[in-house]
């Protein structure tokens, strides 16, 4: 498919996708919780930063890499964990894969994957970490970060604004559930076998909700606290971040209690509505941690000035969400890494345009607020 050629920005392959996606899929993949208040002002946050660029900088040579914990990356930029990608692509997280490394970004792979860890780890050598939540069943959780080792993971994502699934009006409205013809393939025992048994049943109790809710509310563990981040770190020589912190305090505590990184985040606006948006939690967070760990966030980054901003505000990279899905959805690994190349070579533009040459020269002052 070469759509994807024609396409000059990544909201043009939002549209793109919605066009060819299914509206169970779509819906899926672009909704929020409750009103979609926090989904849809995610990039408006960003946007009502403004650049305060430098100039007669000498910008003729550029450096885009960073190291974030062990890993290098080409530019400040890692694929966002994202469920059941194979609904958008058949070659799924394979694909993204693969697209990530060619390019010289970071990926996340989610525990919710439509592809095994150790398919994709064999797919593409690029850096790769593994996104978990914590089950009730804690033998569950241990083997699955003893998989994300023996594959050749580098850390380890726990995501914890999660104890529930947010209230997703459009996945309730649709139905929205996993086909048979998927597998998730890294879950084992009951927790696939009730994920499978949800998307054949549809909605067998009468709830008001999706399947995906059902398999949370019946297998994530929603006592979890911050000793199960000390927990994880015991069971693990893995560095492990705490993914969904929107509070200074909440960062701190997640460093306490051993953790190597915090990722700013509110879920893409899919779990609490309302809440507050990335681009103006991470100045706190950052502060709060005053340069002690890897910080990342996420959350309607779109455009290359998007990253300069997150940049200057004090995380080390970006996750990149929603667009990946549209760039598998359009073109395969093809559209992934063409929404990948979009938001590298705007970063590079905006970077020289700000009258810095690396982004160890991105600083707050270049900021207003």
């Amino acid at each position: 498919m070469d759509d994807h050629k024609t396409l000059l920005n990544l909201r043009e392959f939002e549209s793109a996708a919605a066009a060819r996606l299914p509206k169970m899929v779509f819906d899926y993949y672009a909704g929020g919780a409750g009103d979609e208040v926090t989904a849809r002002t995610a990039h408006d946050a960003w946007d009502a930063i403004s650049i305060r660029y430098r100039v007669l900088r000498d910008v003729s040579q550029r450096n885009l890499a960073v190291k974030v914990l062990a890993d290098d990356l080409a530019f400040p930029v890692m694929v966002a964990p994202m469920a059941f990608q194979r609904l958008a692509h058949p070659d799924g997280e394979l694909a993204t894969a693969r697209a990530a490394a060619a390019i010289g970004a970071g990926m996340i792979l989610s525990t919710m994957a439509t592809t095994s860890i150790e398919d994709v780890r064999a797919a593409a050598k690029g850096p790769l970490w593994f996104q978990l939540y914590i089950y009730r069943d804690r033998e569950a959780s241990r083997a699955l970060v003893e998989r994300a080792e023996r594959a050749g993971c580098t850390a380890l994502v726990l995501t914890v604004d999660s104890p529930l699934l947010g209230r997703r009006e459009r996945d309730v409205r649709n139905g929205f559930h996993v086909g048979p013809e998927f597998t998730v393939p890294n879950l084992t025992g009951d927790p696939r076998a009730a994920l499978a048994a949800s998307a054949a049943h549809g909605n067998p109790h009468g709830r008001n909700e999706s399947a995906l809710a059902r398999f949370v509310e019946d297998h994530w563990d929603a006592s979890i606290s911050w000793s199960d981040v000390a927990w994880l770190r015991s069971i693990t020589k893995l560095p492990v971040l705490v993914k969904g912190v929107v509070r200074g305090d909440d960062a701190a505590l997640a460093l306490d209690h051993g953790a190597a990184g915090v990722i700013v985040s509110n879920h893409g606006g899919r779990q609490l509505d309302t809440s507050i948006d990335s681009a103006r939690a991470l100045r706190e967070v950052a502060d709060a941690m005053g340069g002690r760990g890897a910080l990342l966030a996420d959350g309607g980054i779109r455009r290359g000035t998007d990253v300069i901003k997150a940049l200057a505000c004090g995380a080390n990279a970006v996750l990149l969400g929603r667009p990946v899905l549209w760039g598998l959805a359009v073109g395969g690994a093809e559209g992934v890494q063409h929404v990948l190349q979009l938001l590298r070579d705007e970063f590079d533009l905006a970077l020289a345009l700000t009258g810095c040459r690396s982004a160890a020269e991105l600083t707050r002052d270049l900021l207003s607020f």
